[in-house]
């Protein structure tokens, strides 16, 4: 999975549109409507970070380094010639996800023991964050080849900038679970992390991921961030649950959606009834060991406290006729 996925808010008559200017083939790039030869690029693996929605967030160097690379790594060949396009560079793509990257990763290594540069890009934003590059980053390093950092758009930074929380601290949690219980089990377990989350989300599931983390962690400040830096960006804020209604009630979910949730509140006491509640999400998917783990953990009680009330709530269950 990308940093965010990349939706360019209209670029007919953006410069550099037409690929055909810089010949093809050549190692350039199309900058306001001249082409420029890219310098030389070393060998080595180089992950370039791209625009996670408005094509011109592309910094100059990410554009030499695409041009200049021997072979472009992306997720959907498909979404990176729409970026190669628009700067009118013509280089060879292979394909490198989640389900593709066991037998592509062998391949890549080889053409980097021959000296080649590649660009490893995600669908958008800056690779490695939710998707599988890592492991080629890290058998690259294992076998001593060079690898670069090109760095640029985040959808992750670019909603702790404008969600008006605090940043001091975050926590990058990624996707959660699609499914109810997991998903709160999940929930339990980080929600006494302290410091403000940051969580990515699919529309389809918005609503019903809002409603559980409102359940899980309380009145907390939150953003719904939606289609960052593109045409119909949207920032919605307000405390989990104000927000859970707002997107129950049918508020526009399409596009890609980032989460920014506030740390718990250093005074926050934590009820029974909320242990209670958190216990039982999470024996629903976990062992009575791992949701003792996971609530004590998110409630900062003791360990044994939380305990002793599993058995209890274990106890009345069994007594329910």
């Amino acid at each position: 999975m990308s940093d965010d996925a990349t939706d360019d808010p209209g670029t007919a008559d953006a410069p550099g549109s037409d690929p055909a200017i810089a010949g093809d083939g050549e190692r350039s790039f199309v900058l306001f409507g001249a082409a420029r030869r890219a310098p030389p690029l070393p060998g080595g693996l180089h992950v370039v970070a791209t625009p996670i929605g408005h094509l011109e967030d592309v910094s100059l160097r990410v554009l030499a380094t695409l041009a200049a690379a021997d072979l472009i790594a992306c997720e959907d060949t498909r979404v990176t010639r729409k970026l190669l396009a628009r700067y009118g560079i013509a280089r060879p793509l292979t394909a490198y996800h989640e389900h593709n990257a066991a037998q592509a990763r062998p391949k890549i290594l080889a053409r980097l023991a021959t000296g080649e540069a590649v660009a490893l890009v995600s669908d958008a934003g800056t690779p490695l964050v939710s998707d599988p590059g890592f492991r080629l980053v890290r058998e690259a390093r294992e076998a001593g080849f060079a690898v670069t950092a090109v760095p640029g758009p985040s959808a992750v930074l670019t909603a702790l900038t404008i969600a008006g929380l605090p940043t001091d601290r975050f926590f990058f949690e990624g996707f959660l679970p699609p499914r109810g219980g997991p998903r709160k089990s999940r929930i339990a377990e980080i929600a006494g992390i302290p410091a403000t989350l940051v969580l990515f989300e699919t529309g389809p599931r918005l609503a019903d991921a809002l409603a559980d983390l409102a359940a899980g962690l309380g009145p907390r400040e939150a953003a719904v961030c939606r289609e960052l830096t593109k045409l119909h960006e949207e920032v919605r804020r307000g405390d989990l649950a104000e927000l859970a209604a707002v997107y129950a009630a049918g508020a526009e979910t399409r596009g890609e959606v980032v989460l920014v949730i506030g740390p718990p509140s250093a005074d926050a006491h934590v009820s029974p009834a909320e242990i209670d509640d958190k216990l039982v999400a999470a024996m629903r998917t976990a062992s009575l060991k791992d949701a003792v783990a996971a609530v004590a953990a998110a409630t900062g009680e003791p360990r044994r406290t939380v305990y002793q009330r599993a058995l209890a709530l274990g106890r009345e269950a069994s007594d329910e006729p």
